[in-house]
């Protein structure tokens, strides 16, 4: 079964930031994805490609933002992970933490 974008992502919007609480969501979720390396660069590319294009309205408006947590063990490969997902997006429009 082929799952669109909008399915994998929707299902991590927060529409209630007052109510959310981290510990309440699972760090092992896989949004059901069982997919191969090929399958899952593909989804990439669309997904940054996705990224690029909203990052120019989300940053022009001022009034929305896209939160992303990347959580795992020294050396699980967060580097590299957040290095692929924000290849297409300008840095002058983001902000990092870490904690």
């Amino acid at each position: 079964m082929k799952k669109k974008l909008a399915d994998l992502v929707g299902r991590y919007r927060v529409d209630s930031p007052r109510s959310f609480r981290l510990k309440d969501w699972d760090p092992g979720d896989t949004a059901g994805l069982d997919i191969g390396k090929k399958g899952a660069e593909g989804l990439l590319a669309r997904g940054i490609q996705r990224l690029a294009d909203l990052q120019g309205r989300l940053y022009a408006d001022h009034e929305w933002s896209v939160l992303l947590l990347f959580q795992a063990l020294d050396a699980a490969g967060k580097d590299s992970a957040i290095k692929h997902v924000f290849s297409g997006v300008n840095p002058q429009g983001c902000h990092v933490a870490a904690f």
